[in-house]
């Protein structure tokens, strides 16, 4: 089993460069114990104009049977002879997805100290895969690669070149080649598709394989045109991980809308409601607006939930009243950019104390979710499809409960004053439903009716007297016996 992948560089940007990313030195051959057999990595060729780095896969076919894992698809165990004599040892598949896994951790991750500018940068790349299985042909091998960049050569191999008649075999020889990006997005890419490639997975599929799926797919499976098709191969078609896959992949691409769209929409409101001095633009009312509500509640200890890109986050770590201040958002890429705009690579230690990221789904109960004092779901809820609601309502209300929970939606009434809007229009294109007051209102009241809170309402933004605000805010109370009322 066999993988090569080659770069170009000049003097001035060395293809030896892939050395550092790979943290594999070009001058040595390196081994690496494996439970299924060993895995080389060698560089055939190594200067400044041209680097390829080798990876040999050395499967040892007795081990991987008694390790019980000599299992043909379905979990079906296969014939005893083939067992012992098939094409692992020498076609790509899960068992080459793993080994790219754990012995390339850091580049899969993009992660290089000595040279920390390294992984972000796009290089000339050309990866040759001499043996992939591929049911579905060449057809379906350019289906998967291409949309993400790469020109692919896929050829198919005869079953006996002596015997052209007898047809092509199910195998492949794949040659991708891309100067637009980088070798961790490469890798990724790998690791996912091989084993949908083949269709077949060396080892038990349990529920673990969808977070790895999603870590692989970050950036590119959610936008996908056969991602449908890889997430079910990628899960040996285990329907309730299938999914789950599905679903949580729908969430991260709700949550990778761009931020910037909706800034624009609010400001273009804003602009069309005062026209006589420069407007302050309705997130920042919204923001603001959220900050007093939490002030006036005595939180300290404060969830953001569905933080996209962090701007609530950044304003909540300007005043030393908020304590611990945590970020959740199922988008590792909203996270990242959040990551970087709030500087926390280099942020005083006591600050950075202050302050948390992580990733999660408000469609699962989360154990780290428990125990603090507010939470804030500002613009999340009108993301979601309606029959999604109850499971992050009682992921929020019902499991971590949070002495305070803030939820801003945008007021659909409001709609009639923008004139850039079109009639019957949603103010953003991923925007499930835009709710009335009185809806609203409605769906805050037995929330907090299930859940043991009192619930009140606060306008943001001009309060027209005709439509309302442009955006509602709910501010629910837990422990009280407080009746819900109108602002």
């Amino acid at each position: 089993m066999f993988l090569t992948i080659s770069t170009t560089g000049s003097a001035e940007r060395p293809a030896t460069d892939l050395g550092f990313l790979l943290h594999k030195h070009p001058e040595k051959a390196q081994a690496f114990s494996t439970s299924y057999g060993t895995a080389h990595v060698l560089y055939p060729e190594a200067d400044a104009r041209r680097c390829t780095a080798a990876l040999l896969l050395e499967v040892d076919a007795v081990a991987l049977v008694r390790r019980g894992k000599g299992k043909g698809r379905g979990g079906a165990p296969d014939a005893a002879l083939a067992q012992y004599v098939n094409d692992r040892p020498y076609a790509a598949s899960s068992l080459l997805a793993v080994a790219l896994s754990g012995v390339f951790s850091s580049a899969m991750r993009g992660v290089c100290a000595a040279r920390p500018e390294l992984p972000e940068q796009p290089r000339p790349l050309r990866i040759e895969v001499p043996a992939l299985p591929a049911r579905g042909g060449p057809e379906l091998v350019r289906r998967l690669f291409e949309p993400l960049g790469w020109e692919v050569t896929a050829e198919p191999v005869a079953l006996d070149a002596e015997f052209p008649e007898w047809g092509d075999s199910r195998y492949v020889r794949l040659v991708l080649e891309a100067d637009t990006l980088t070798l961790a997005e490469a890798l990724r890419h790998l690791y996912v598709l091989l084993p949908v490639l083949d269709d077949a997975k060396h080892y038990w599929v349990a529920s673990d394989e969808v977070d790895k799926l999603l870590r692989a797919g970050e950036g590119w499976l959610p936008a996908h045109p056969e991602q449908k098709l890889i997430t079910s191969r990628y899960l040996s078609r285990r329907w309730s991980l299938t999914r789950q896959a599905m679903e949580r992949l729908e969430l991260v691409r709700l949550a990778e809308a761009d931020d910037s769209d909706v800034e624009e929409i609010d400001n273009a409101v804003a602009a069309e409601t005062e026209s006589e001095e420069k407007p302050t633009p309705l997130a920042v009312q919204r923001r603001e607006a959220v900050l007093a509500a939490l002030r006036a509640c005595g939180a300290a200890r404060v969830l953001d939930l569905g933080c996209g890109q962090g701007q609530l986050v950044q304003a909540l770590l300007k005043d030393p009243s908020f304590t611990e201040i945590v970020g959740v958002d199922v988008s590792m890429r909203a996270l990242t950019i959040a990551s970087r705009r709030l500087k926390l690579d280099r942020m005083g230690e006591r600050q950075a104390a202050r302050v948390q990221l992580f990733q999660g789904s408000l469609a699962y109960t989360d154990k780290r979710l428990k125990g603090y004092d507010a939470a804030v779901l500002s613009e999340v809820i009108e993301h979601l499809d309606l029959p999604r609601l109850p499971a992050l309502e009682y992921a929020v209300f019902g499991a971590a409960r949070p002495r305070t929970v803030l939820v801003t939606t945008p007021n659909v009434e409001y709609n009639v004053r923008w004139e850039t809007l079109p009639a019957g229009h949603v103010r953003h294109g991923d925007h499930r439903f835009e709710w009335t007051r009185e809806e609203f209102r409605a769906w805050a009241a037995e929330v907090a009716g299930r859940h043991g809170y009192a619930v009140e309402f606060v306008p943001v933004g001009p309060d027209d007297p005709e439509v309302g605000p442009p955006t509602q805010m709910a501010v629910f109370t837990a422990g009280t016996v407080k009746e819900a009322k109108a602002a």
